[in-house]
């Protein structure tokens, strides 16, 4: 562990980890003798659902996955023999090592478990709308991925385009106006300009020749794009941002080749765009797409001296 970086983490952060942490804990019941109403304590069960999602593996694989000391390991796994659960032989590849596979009965109490869990998550969250429960499952994924758990299995994820939702204006200020201030040290004119282009576009905007999207990954919203009427003939680009989680997923690209491929057939004949220099990545996905700087200028903009760049790109 980087001890610098802990001592720097405010301790209100910290204090709020910890409060979720005893919410959860008291809320699945983790702290009661048996989990689940069963005879057998947390680590044993999820053992049992390890062994029953893998049907055998080595007790090395086992002692990793759930990062377990070898010794402590070694006394629930004969525990869990003598009481039938499980059995343990020598790895056909190597017989220093140890195969762990479920016993029939080990396989009903697995099962018996699995049943148990779906019940009690499905009690926890039946009374949520599905609209609560996309946002559950939403902050989840964020918890997963900024704690660093691995994907579930070795698919790529998928980015997908969607238009606009009641609540997105409203995240995309909210996101525009945090991720800059966070990021560039961006004051809260920039976060007034994102309002007043969310707002003008929410109050009138013709679908034909005006669209915006939001980028979503595994349901999570991480990015959007506006495509806006500058004129009879030319289309503008505005607000393109994407989350730091989906950085690197190609999302900005399909943000941009989405608002161009719409401004097309939309009779536009060519798309501009203005942003700052100091947005390298974003400079980067308007050139790959086809864009050229036509003019930069100097300026005192969200309480920085910026260099304002206006990029077009023609459609025909």
């Amino acid at each position: 562990m980087d001890t610098q970086l802990s001592t720097d983490i405010p301790l209100d952060d910290i204090t709020q980890i910890r409060a979720f942490n005893r919410l959860v804990t008291r809320r699945l019941g983790l702290l009661r003798p048996g989990l689940l109403d069963s005879p057998w304590s947390l680590t044993e069960a999820r053992i049992l659902y390890e062994l029953r999602n893998h049907d055998c593996t080595e007790a090395v694989d086992l002692r990793r996955s759930l990062d377990m000391d070898a010794g402590q390991l070694s006394r629930v796994l004969t525990r869990m023999e003598n009481n039938g659960l499980i059995t343990r032989s020598p790895s056909p590849e190597d017989g220093r090592r140890q195969v762990i596979e479920l016993s029939g009965e080990g396989a009903d109490a697995a099962a018996m478990l699995d049943d148990r869990s779906n019940d009690q998550i499905r009690e926890l969250i039946g009374h949520l709308s599905p609209a609560d429960r996309r946002r559950l499952l939403s902050a989840m994924t964020t918890v997963s991925h900024l704690f660093g758990e691995p994907a579930t299995d070795d698919r790529p994820s998928t980015v997908v385009m969607r238009p606009l939702r009641p609540g997105d204006l409203g995240w995309v200020i909210e996101r525009n106006g945090a991720l800059y201030a966070e990021e560039h040290g961006w004051d809260q004119t920039y976060e007034a300009l994102v309002a007043k282009v969310a707002a003008d576009y929410g109050q009138a905007h013709d679908p034909r020749t005006e669209n915006a999207w939001v980028a979503e990954i595994d349901g999570e919203r991480v990015g959007a794009i506006f495509c806006v009427r500058e004129d009879d003939t030319t289309a503008r680009l505005r607000l393109l941002f994407v989350e730091p989680s989906a950085r690197g997923h190609g999302v900005g690209g399909h943000l941009v080749d989405t608002c161009v491929a719409f401004a097309r057939p939309a009779g536009y004949k060519r798309m501009v765009l203005w942003t700052v220099s100091v947005l390298a990545p974003a400079r980067r996905i308007y050139q790959r797409a086809g864009f050229r700087l036509v003019k930069s200028e100097p300026g005192r903009m969200f309480g920085h001296d910026l260099v304002g760049q206006t990029w077009e790109l023609d459609l025909v």
